[in-house]
């Protein structure tokens, strides 16, 4: 079966939609959204939406909510699947590191020739998005991050209740929906979030990734380095959040000091989803501003 025959099956499982595939020149092959264009007259930026990790994890799941609304207000939206996510390659017998995920994205940013754009990443798309900051600071004019991860300790993230179920039952536990259901569940704090068609969407996605993409994730402690971003940065984290501590959130406002910090009560992992409305507002007045 090749891989678009894979895809096309995914999607019929009801997976994420289909969009655009591009092959990099380290022989990688990632899938994006690309929408919109970015209008000088209104200000309009290049907005790259850098997903979370996670089990069925996927740009467009992550962002379907804010992808439109951007657009709608004069932006180019582009939504990468990350590697070993989504439909983009999933590699086996290797570790994902932070290396890897930043070096894969800036391959499919130059080839769609993007020489200025704001960043968006949540969790491990918030990691993705400093150290793209810190490795080619010329690129990145603003940042936005939600319950960013690769600013606290490994020790610290594996603490975390939801990071543990998810590691343990990915690499060594049995994968089903009713086990993916009781995942998303812990990454949103009202469960009204998590609907039938989520599951089956990151489900279909799921049974796609190899036990590596999780097991062998290496991610650093990047706090060290926070003080390094001199950019503006945006940055938002729910109270109830089980991946990734809130306690992160004053850790990077004190470390960088054009930073602006949002924290909500009665919210998890997923801002962007579960205050969707409030979060495009933000967003959409931080990048005029």
């Amino acid at each position: 079966m090749t891989m678009s025959d894979i895809v096309a099956s995914a999607v019929a499982e009801g997976g994420p939609p289909k969009a655009k595939i591009r092959q990099l020149p380290s022989g990688y092959e990632l899938h994006f959204h690309d929408t919109g264009a970015a209008s000088r007259k209104s200000g309009g930026s290049t907005v790259v939406l850098l997903q979370g990790s996670g089990p069925g994890a996927n740009g467009w799941s992550n962002f379907r909510h804010n992808i439109e609304p951007l657009r709608a207000a004069g932006h180019r939206v582009i939504v990468p699947d990350l590697i070993g996510f989504g439909y983009s390659s999933k590699p086996t017998g290797l570790d994902y590191t932070l290396d890897l995920f930043v070096s894969t994205t800036l391959e499919l940013l130059d080839s769609l020739e993007v020489t200025e754009c704001v960043l968006v990443g949540n969790s491990l798309g918030g990691a993705v998005s400093i150290g793209i900051c810190l490795a080619r600071p010329g690129l990145v004019h603003k940042l936005v991050v939600m319950g960013c991860g690769g600013i606290e300790t490994t020790e610290t993230y594996f603490k975390m209740p939801g990071i543990q179920k998810m590691v343990s039952g990915f690499v060594g536990g049995e994968i089903n929906p009713q086990w993916l259901r009781g995942i998303l569940q812990m990454l949103a704090f009202d469960p009204q979030h998590v609907t039938d068609a989520l599951v089956a969407e990151r489900f279909a996605i799921l049974k796609l990734m190899p036990k590596d993409v999780l097991g062998r994730m290496r991610i650093p402690d990047l706090s060290p380095r926070l003080s390094e971003l001199s950019l503006p940065i945006l940055g938002f984290w729910g109270v109830e959040d089980q991946f990734c501590p809130a306690s992160s959130a004053l850790k990077l406002a004190a470390s960088c000091p054009q930073s602006e910090i949002v924290i909500y009560s009665r919210v998890g992992h997923w801002v962007m989803i579960e205050r969707a409305a409030e979060f495009n507002r933000h967003v959409i007045h931080f990048l005029a501003a």
